[in-house]
């Protein structure tokens, strides 16, 4: 994150503290009155298992889990439960969400609970969650774009794994001529996240601010190019475009008939979820690169642990947060679930890991991992309104590839609704 935006969103912050100082909402007593129940509020499978090794350790504090839905669905509802004075205690929220939820008054600043934990960071991904100076969560896991691929099938069809996001064209076209019923991938229009970090890539800056001013760039030069190339298979019909996760993905999936998904290295935990009979079958490499020689890509996803201002138990929400983000026993669960730890010894204790299962095959997956973790561009800008952004980009680009319309105009509804909305709320804007 920018420091200029950093000290931009200063302002507001101080402004929201002093809000909602001394408006805490429901707890279940404080600190010294005796055991402590904490409210937690995460999506994935790794958050079960990270609560239930947290619980047997803790027996004083002890944290009740609830998947409030993916980053997106989850931050709406905290932002509507902090408003009624009942969040949860601890929650999750993706990194491109947080500096949204800190003008919104759900993030508290934890800075002298966990500001000692810097150090166990590389300094890109603690500034994930670092705004003015002050802390606002604890990192718990990194998603470097990767290429999570059917190795099987790949090897059955004769398709070579791309390196470039030209020969990806050209596997796609493979994959049809080999398979009628099969497809490299699919285009998700409602993958904010997904198509961003693809844009990043190739050097897009959505948001960038100087001094007080914004400047907003959706359908820039860069994503304008990711929009036609997608555009170009879709048109193709070399790449499915729909909703990911439903259960026809799903049970295409599973058939063997959806062979890629360039996401997150999360993306092994989700596919296992949902085909874990398909586990040994995949493996992982390299995004494909835009410009041939530079491998850099976007983290898609990736997210800290926040205690909210609605927690009567600030000092256990904190300490909680910082075990799980942080401590070796919840990395070592969050690489067995798939994941890639945020902190500096999780990343380190990858090596030393069995790959995930969908990938048990893959003995040198981690070190793969770390290769694309240290390439990961480090300063990326998130505006102020990433879920107004997120909402208007799924209704343009579902809208586009429901009507057959060009995807890159999408890109332009969508930045209109940003400025309007970034405008309303007082901020000073430009268009690249």
């Amino acid at each position: 994150m920018h420091m200029k935006r950093r000290a931009l969103l200063g302002t507001t912050i101080a402004i929201a503290a002093l809000a909602i100082s001394g408006c805490a909402g429901g707890g279940s007593g404080s600190e010294g009155d005796g055991p402590i129940t904490l409210e937690y509020w995460a999506w994935g499978t790794s958050q079960k298992p990270l609560v239930d090794a947290w619980n047997a350790s803790h027996p004083d504090i002890q944290v009740k889990h609830t998947d409030a839905g993916g980053g997106t669905d989850s931050s709406a509802k905290l932002v509507t439960a902090t408003r009624a004075g009942n969040a949860p205690d601890v929650a999750l929220v993706e990194y491109n969400t947080l500096p949204a939820m800190i003008v919104a008054g759900v993030a508290a600043d934890i800075s002298d609970a966990v500001g000692d934990l810097e150090e166990e960071y590389a300094p890109g991904v603690w500034s994930q969650a670092t705004f003015d100076g002050a802390s606002y969560g604890v990192p718990q896991d990194a998603g470097p774009q990767a290429l999570t691929y059917n190795k099987a099938r790949f090897d059955e069809l004769g398709i070579a794994v791309p390196t470039t996001w030209a020969e990806f064209a050209d596997a796609a076209a493979a994959v049809r001529a080999a398979d009628p019923d099969a497809y490299i991938t699919t285009f998700a229009p409602a993958e904010f996240g997904g198509f961003a970090g693809l844009a990043q890539q190739a050097g897009a800056e959505w948001w960038t601010v100087d001094g007080d001013a914004w400047t907003v760039g959706f359908d820039d030069e860069a994503s304008v190019a990711v929009a036609v190339y997608w555009q170009d298979l879709i048109d193709r019909d070399l790449v499915k475009a729909e909703p990911l996760l439903t259960p026809e993905w799903n049970a295409q999936l599973n058939e063997g008939n959806i062979l890629s998904w360039p996401a997150g290295l999360w993306a092994a935990g989700v596919i296992n979820g949902v085909a874990a009979d398909m586990a040994g079958q995949w493996a992982m490499a390299p995004l494909p690169q835009w410009t041939e020689g530079d491998s850099a890509v976007a983290f898609q996803g990736g997210s800290a642990a926040v205690v909210t201002t609605s927690t009567e138990h600030p000092e256990a929400a904190a300490e909680f947060a910082a075990w799980i983000g942080a401590s070796e026993e919840a990395s070592a669960i969050q690489i067995e679930e798939g994941q890639y730890p945020a902190s500096l010894a999780g990343q380190q204790l990858t090596l030393d890991s069995e790959p995930p299962a969908l990938m048990s095959s893959q003995t040198d997956y981690w070190e793969i991992a770390a290769q694309i973790a240290a390439d990961t561009i480090p300063e990326i800008t998130w505006g102020p309104n990433v879920n107004v952004a997120s909402s208007a980009f799924q209704d343009a680009m579902s809208a586009a590839v429901t009507n057959g319309t060009p995807l890159r105009d999408a890109l332009t509804e969508t930045e209109e609704v940003v400025v309007e909305d970034m405008e309303t709320s007082g901020f000073t804007v430009e268009t690249r």
